[in-house]
């Protein structure tokens, strides 16, 4: 149901000869070794799973090659790769209604390689240069260098900058309802067509989405195929980058007002001096979405408000606007799965953090009494404990205290103690540094990091300074932008 557009339209193709002397799009070797680094993934409806591929990837490579160059060339996407099938995934414990499934759709392993080659080699380098109304630069995921540490820490970063000259700033998380499932192919391939992508690719891409149709397997019984005539097809390798396109359009009404995106998971910031602007950017949003076929669910739809250091001094109310209508007020919000509270403090977050981990420990507890070796007991705690308690530290880790790096000094301690993890384990102040630094070494070494936007370059200078371990220009400092800002930190790090 999610997957029809009732006003659907028929898309069309860009009408050009084709290129008889065009080079091919993909070499032998290339597709050797996308077939070679296959990994174990689900098998489409063509019946072909990835370990065969894998397997004989030296005798497929050269008859896949020309089967791949054929198909961009032409900008024609064979039938059975726009064929996909569901399989429902419960959602809760006990499911009782359709909400309670998550579709999880599965194409065929050959087309999703090619659609991720097709993404990287033509589409990644478009969005460098959009074109006139599109914008990527607010869209933090799908991207070469988006994570959510950069979505995070621009996040952040923005509402501090703001509350230097603000005494609040408002932050809405918008959820739309279904919206990979619900995207109007008429809107998302008209934005295609204005990407500086060559026109059998376009005609590729465009023909990917027409005709597509999934079926459903359940219990042992697969139902009939439905045609889709929405969504970005999920599933496919297309389907992501897709997404960002669509959204690639949405901006602010007021200038001053920003957006921080994460595919669907979209933030919009208003600084106290606009809180007023924030009826008519919802308005707009809701406009938008109606317009590619999307709706924003205001049931799911939260709002916080952040407040300066004097602010934070007052009654939680004292000088703060009325709730949005249909939208809730609270005092902290999950963003990308790190918990922000309105204290801009990260006590919550660590709270939730030492939770989950300590229920970790009864699986590791399980696994040394099924003979698990100690040194593979500290393989598993790294991969699942520290790399939950380091999910994102760059963007929340300036906000801890001194009391919570002692609390995750002390779990980590007892673990020691237990067996879990090494005697020689970093504390975790040790393995934040760590972090920080290596993110910032990622962003200074390459110039189209999504985080550079925040970093603009220092000035040529005819004065013999300091050398410095970056050229950036570094962000003054205020009350509310110092140190717990991941910018601020790593700008003014070493400096002195």
């Amino acid at each position: 149901m999610y997957s029809t557009d009732h006003d659907y339209r028929a898309t069309s193709r860009r009408l050009t000869a084709p290129n008889q002397d065009a080079q091919t799009t993909v070499t032998e070797v290339e597709v050797f070794r996308i077939l070679d680094n296959l990994r174990p993934t689900a098998t489409g409806l063509d019946g072909i799973p990835a370990w065969f591929l894998r397997l004989g990837a030296a005798i497929f490579a050269a008859p896949i090659a020309t089967l791949f160059n054929q198909s961009v060339l032409e900008g024609v996407v064979p039938r059975q790769w726009k064929a996909a099938i569901i399989t429902p995934v419960p959602k809760v414990n006990e499911p009782k209604q359709l909400s309670d499934y998550r579709p999880i759709s599965i194409t065929s392993v050959l087309s999703r390689s090619f659609e991720r080659y097709v993404v990287k080699t033509y589409i990644y380098s478009a969005l460098l240069e959009p074109p006139p109304g599109l914008d990527f630069t607010d869209q933090y995921a799908f991207r070469p260098t988006g994570s959510t540490d950069a979505a995070i820490i621009t996040l952040l970063h923005t509402v501090l900058t703001m509350l230097s000259s603000n005494e609040y700033v408002r932050v809405i998380a918008l959820d739309f309802s279904k919206a990979f499932d619900t995207i109007r192919h008429a809107t998302l391939i008209e934005k295609m067509s204005r990407l500086q992508l060559p026109d059998h690719v376009y005609n590729w891409i465009k023909d990917f989405f027409d005709g597509h149709c999934h079926c459903t397997k359940f219990a042992g019984n697969v139902s009939a195929h439905a045609s889709i005539q929405a969504s970005v097809i999920q599933g496919s390798g297309i389907g992501p980058v897709s997404y960002i396109v669509t959204a690639a359009d949405l901006r602010p009404v007021h200038d001053n007002n920003r957006l921080v995106k994460f595919a669907d998971d979209t933030y919009l910031i208003v600084p106290g001096k606009n809180s007023e602007s924030c009826a008519a950017e919802i308005a707009h949003i809701q406009e938008w979405a109606k317009k590619n076929n999307l709706r924003l669910n205001c049931a799911k739809t939260k709002e916080l408000i952040f407040r300066g250091k004097g602010s934070r001094r007052r009654s939680t109310s004292h000088g703060l606007p009325p709730p949005l209508q249909d939208i809730e007020r609270v005092t902290n919000l999950s963003v990308l799965g790190v918990v922000i509270n309105d204290r801009l403090t990260a006590a919550d977050h660590v709270s939730g953090l030492l939770t989950t981990c300590s229920r970790l420990l009864y699986a590791l507890r399980v696994l040394r009494s099924h003979g698990l070796p100690a040194s593979s007991m500290h393989d598993v705690f790294r991969s699942t404990v520290i790399a939950r308690l380091m999910y994102c530290s760059t963007a929340w880790s300036g906000f801890c205290s001194a009391a919570d790096r002692s609390r995750m000094d002390a779990f980590l301690r007892r673990c020691q103690r237990l067996g879990y993890c090494s005697s020689d384990t970093l504390t975790v102040a040790e393995m934040f540094e760590r972090a920080d630094d290596k993110l910032f070494s990622h962003v200074l070494a390459n110039t189209n990091h999504v985080l550079q936007q925040h970093l603009p370059e220092r000035p040529n200078s005819q004065y013999n300074t300091r050398t410095r371990t970056h050229n950036k220009t570094l962000i003054t400092k205020t009350t509310d932008l110092n140190d717990r800002d991941f910018l601020i930190r790593m700008l003014y790090k070493d400096c002195y």
